[in-house]
């Protein structure tokens, strides 16, 4: 089962997640629905933490 840690979304089959995105912020990993990644691609390359999406 895995948490977005943006929008609250949850998945429990571990196929549908295989299209999140996950990264570390601040020494915490931090996982991304598809959705939100596709929305924050932008931010994600440029490094930004997501509390300034």
């Amino acid at each position: 089962m895995a948490t977005c840690d943006f929008c609250g979304r949850v998945e429990t089959d571990d196929a549908r997640t295989l299209t999140w995105t996950v990264a570390v912020e601040n020494g915490r990993r931090r996982t991304y629905c598809d959705e939100c990644s596709r929305t924050h691609l932008r931010a994600m390359e440029g490094k930004l933490d997501s509390e300034f999406w």
